[in-house]
Order: C-alpha cells, then structure tokens, then sequence
C-alpha cells in the first residue's frame, strides 16, 4: 500500500468539491431563473427522476422541496419506464437529473415525458447531451472532474447536483415567503418542531405552581419549595406576583442564621423576578433562562396573574435545550 496521508487526501477531497461549488455560481443563467419560476406558478407538484447516484440526490431534493412548501414527489427513471410514470399528472413539473444526460433509460424517459406535455427541468453536467438538448430548462452543473482518483465515482459531480437543488428549493422558499411558522407545519417533530411550536404554556401546564403570600413563615417557604420540587415558589398577593424566593436563597438565608422562626417571606424574597407570559414560545423562555444565568421562570396570563413555574429541566426534556 502507498505511503499516502489520509489528511491529505480527506482534504483534496473537499478542496475539490468546494472549488465545483464555487464555479456552480457561475453557471446559474436565465434558464435558472425561468425553472423557478415556472414551478411558482405551476399549480402541479414537482416530480423529480434520476438514475444511479443522480436518483439518491434526487430524494434528497424531493426531501427539501417538500420541507419548505414545495409538493415533490421522487419517481425512479428506471420503474418510470416500467409503470411509474403513471405517477406524472397533468400539471407536474419534471425535474430529471443526469451528470452525463445521455443514460439508456434517461433517453427513452424524456420523450414520453414530453408527450404528456409536461414541462422538464435538466439538472446536468453536459447541457449538449439528449437530456440537455431536450428540456425546456437546461441547469448546467458540469464539473472538471470528481474527487474519486480514478474520475469515476459520482462525488463531486452529485455535489453539485445537490447545490443546485438546493438553490431551486431556498429560492422558492424566498419567493412564497415561507416562513418559521410555516416551517414548524412541516416538521412537527423533535427538538427542531418543538423549538417553531412549543409554547411556555405547554410546559407550565405540566408543572406545579408553587407559591405563598408574603406573610408566610420560613417553614412554609421550605415546605412549598420542597413538595413543588421546582426549586422555586413565587410570592403572590391577589394573584399577582410580588416577589421570588428560590432554594438559593433559602441557603443564603441558612448560612446566615438558624432562627427561622423570626422571619417571613417578604423578609427574603427578590422583588425583581423574571417573567415570561404563557402564550410566550418556549425558545423564548430558554433565552430568558440563558441571558440571566437562571434555571426558573415565573408565568403570567393575560390578566398578569401568576400562572405557574418554566424550569430549564422542562427544556432540557424536550429537546430545546
């Protein structure tokens, strides 16, 4: 075996691929900018096909067209030609993707699709090819070579397949003016949905809501802070908080005295307490909690009554943190 340093080649791989990336940009022509804009107005879905290596980074397109409100659907070119194609309606919008354009099945696929009517998109690394030669817009990732030694394995050429897709996807993405909301729709799950939907009120509801009126004894203060297990209680007068005590300052108090028995709440409590309202998003909460160096949060409604305790466990717990 060679004496080679895997570093090095780790490193020209990548040198490679970010230089094909970086002529990509120069690529990017009209025909680019009619592709998205033919699929804004399209009122069908996006139906993308590839074969080999192009088929793998055609999910992946599908995957991200259909993460940002783009309808795709992944349709391989090889079953296209043996029933599938019964997958493309009337209104789709064909995007096939092909480093050389010039595949067996890409040949007989592109004809047929054109008989329907249906418009293609080529994502290719030879625009003269057939694939190139008959889409209505030609997106041209032609690359120098890939970062296999031997220039066979699709490497840097399905980078910039990808890239490309991606480009389609974000622009898109701008120009229906997608946002975090609408993000949060597509994926409701884990830590990512949790961190567009979760609100404050979600995890407050799960929790006690310890608290005590100014005038309660030290033991009371421990016995709520104890049983609640949230390591706080607020200090309510009328529903609304007047102050905060936390087991910090239980210690604090301890180190100081043993004689419990001479003070009240009021005597120990902070006056400036952290809120944060219910209907608040519960990212929010953790901002709150990370800019103060504080693990608890005291809740209010509408009416700013006090509504309960957000502790960064509750974070932590659902994957926000």
């Amino acid at each position: 075996m060679k004496n080679i340093s895997i570093i090095d080649i780790a490193k020209d791989t990548i040198r490679l691929e970010s230089e094909a990336i970086q002529n990509l940009a120069q690529l990017i022509d009209d025909n680019f900018e009619k592709a998205v804009k033919f699929i804004l107005n399209s009122k069908g879905r996006v139906i993308v096909t590839g074969i080999g290596k192009s088929a793998n980074i055609g999910t992946k397109i599908v995957a991200t067209l259909n993460s940002t409100g783009t309808p795709a659907v992944f349709m391989h070119a090889a079953d296209a030609i043996h029933g599938d194609l019964g997958n493309v309606l009337e209104d789709d919008v064909v995007i096939c993707i092909s480093k050389s354009g010039n595949t067996p099945e890409i040949k007989v696929l592109v004809p047929l699709i054109k008989n329907y009517g249906n418009k293609i998109i080529a994502i290719t690394g030879n625009i003269d090819s057939f694939l190139g030669k008959n889409s209505d817009f030609p997106l041209n990732t032609f690359v120098e070579k890939e970062a296999c030694p031997n220039n066979l394995a699709p490497t840097t050429s399905t980078t910039a397949q990808l890239v490309m897709g991606d480009a389609l996807a974000v622009c898109l993405l701008e120009l229906r003016g997608f946002t975090s909301s609408d993000f949060a729709k597509y994926h409701p799950g884990g830590a990512l949905g949790k961190r567009l939907y979760l609100r404050v009120s979600d995890l407050v509801e799960k929790n006690e809501a310890p608290k005590v009126a100014k005038t309660d004894s030290i033991a009371k203060v421990i016995i709520e802070i104890s049983e609640k297990r949230l390591g706080v209680t607020a200090v309510v007068e009328n529903d609304k908080i007047i102050g905060i005590i936390t087991d910090g300052d239980i210690r604090r108090m301890l180190s100081k005295t043993t004689k419990i028995d001479a003070f009240v709440a009021s005597d120990i409590m902070g006056n400036k307490a952290k809120t944060i309202h219910s209907d608040a998003m519960a990212v929010e909460a953790l901002d709150i909690l990370e800019n103060n160096s504080i693990s608890q949060l005291l809740v209010v409604d509408d009416n700013n009554n006090y509504a309960g305790v957000v502790h960064l466990h509750d974070l932590i717990k659902e994957g926000i943190f």
